[in-house]
């Protein structure tokens, strides 16, 4: 799991705004963009090319729909 204080600092590289830990605790969600960041070994991968839509990972919903 990360650590609070990275979590407090971190922001969707795409839009600047907050992002949240999925319930599945694998990846980093921003509502805004609909955008998914994944956490590969306990270090979040917060490149938009390699985020992938929200609600398309195992273990992820879209609260939208």
């Amino acid at each position: 799991m990360l650590n609070q204080e990275l979590l407090d600092i971190l922001a969707c590289p795409k839009c600047r705004g907050p992002v949240r830990v999925n319930e599945a605790k694998d990846g980093l969600i921003c509502q805004p963009c609909q955008l998914i960041y994944e956490i590969r070994d306990e270090i979040p991968i917060m490149l938009i090319d390699e985020a992938k839509p929200l609600g398309h990972e195992p273990g992820d919903r879209n609260p939208d729909s």
